[in-house]
């Protein structure tokens, strides 16, 4: 009995010891600091799993591409919405210098620059156009200019000195049109030349292109010639979408219809990827303009067309004064910019800012309004796939 209690009396000593022990392990345990570092470097099979935090998406927004005429007030031009401003024109000489239309184009470049950048808005300088400021047609003097290595050179240079002088983010060469294999090899050469120079200085190159389609026919028109392998060296390719009404006798119904340009599209979507050309370089242009049934009338902007009944947003044709007027409403530029994107092009361009009506039938808006959805869209599909 004796050796009994003594057995019990010795275990219950440990128990208490163990526990007691056991207690101050653990209060010793709770209040020691742990450096993180020296304890991941005691064995090499513990190691921290990170995830990498996904990438920023850097790439470049959808363009939207204005032009503004020399004479448009600049003060009157919504810059918020365009990542581009296309200030026109700037005419090329047989000799290869750069003339304005005026000092007031000049003073108007330079108030074009100064309100733009405040915007953070680009300014390019177009060069060309349809009608030369010395009369006739921009082609022969471009022609000729770009036909013969020294006067081409220093077209290159003149317009260097421009960007430089005038503060600009680039240039659009707008030659309408290439008529043949010399005209489309001298405007490659001229392009390759300039988009170099351009390059250095961190400068950007576009190109106004005849939309190469024939609006009654629907079929490819051979008359205007370029050498696909040109757009290497240009950052947009704005495809001049419209002016359709002159195609198969004049018919203004043809200006711009959405089956036209869903041609126009599909021609060019076409040829860039026969080609290996990245898509994301055309920019598809719409027209911001009535033209007449009647020719012999003047054209109107959109803006006027809706001056005179804001319900014609929703309409592509509306008589006026007797006279019908066919243009791209609300609906029809909506669809042209979804067509766009769906295509894979890298902006919008439109001819001209200065022609938009103000406030809720801005068709500037409704372009702006479609990038941005498409954008806020591929921003979303892009952190879901994260």
């Amino acid at each position: 009995m004796k050796k009994l209690i003594v057995l019990l009396t010795i275990v219950i000593a440990f128990t208490f010891a163990g526990g007691f022990y056991a207690g101050i392990a653990y209060i010793e345990a709770k209040t020691i600091e742990i450096n993180p570092d020296l304890h991941l470097t005691r064995s090499e099979e513990v190691k921290l799993e990170t995830k990498e935090l996904p990438e920023k998406n850097t790439a470049p927004s959808k363009v939207l591409m204005g032009y503004v005429q020399d004479y448009q007030d600049p003060d009157k031009t919504d810059y918020r919405n365009l990542s581009h401003v296309i200030f026109s024109f700037a005419h090329p000489s047989e000799n290869g210098e750069v003339l304005m239309s005026g000092e007031y184009a000049a003073e108007n470049l330079r108030k074009t620059v100064r309100l733009a950048h405040n915007q953070d808005t680009k300014v390019l300088l177009a060069v060309g156009g349809w009608f030369h400021i010395k009369g006739g047609e921009s082609y022969p003097y471009f022609k000729k200019a770009i036909s013969n290595v020294d006067t081409r050179t220093k077209l290159v240079n003149e317009l260097m000195k421009m960007v430089q002088q005038e503060n600009l983010d680039g240039i659009d060469i707008d030659f309408e049109h290439p008529r043949s294999q010399d005209d489309a090899r001298h405007l490659a050469a001229f392009m390759k030349e300039l988009k170099t120079e351009l390059k250095a200085v961190d400068k950007e190159l576009s190109i106004a292109v005849y939309s190469k389609v024939d609006s009654v026919t629907g079929q490819e028109n051979k008359s205007v010639v370029f050498i696909p392998s040109m757009f290497h060296d240009v950052d947009y390719v704005n495809i001049m979408a419209y002016d359709g009404q002159w195609d198969g006798g004049y018919n203004a119904a043809n200006l711009s219809p959405y089956p036209y340009t869903e041609n126009v599209v599909h021609y060019w979507s076409g040829l860039f990827e026969e080609h290996g050309l990245s898509k994301d370089k055309l920019v598809l242009g719409v027209p911001f303009y009535a033209q007449p049934e009647d020719p012999a009338e003047s054209v109107l902007t959109y803006g006027a067309v809706i001056r005179k009944g804001a319900e014609n947003a929703a309409k592509d044709s509306v008589t006026i004064d007797g006279v019908t007027y066919h243009y791209n409403g609300k609906d029809t530029i909506r669809k042209k910019t979804e067509l766009a994107l769906q295509n894979e092009f890298g902006g919008m361009m439109l001819w001209e800012a200065g022609h938009d009506a103000q406030g809720e039938q801005s068709l500037t808006r409704v372009i702006s309004k479609v990038l941005e959805k498409s954008e806020e869209q591929e921003k979303d599909l892009f952190w879901v796939k994260q």
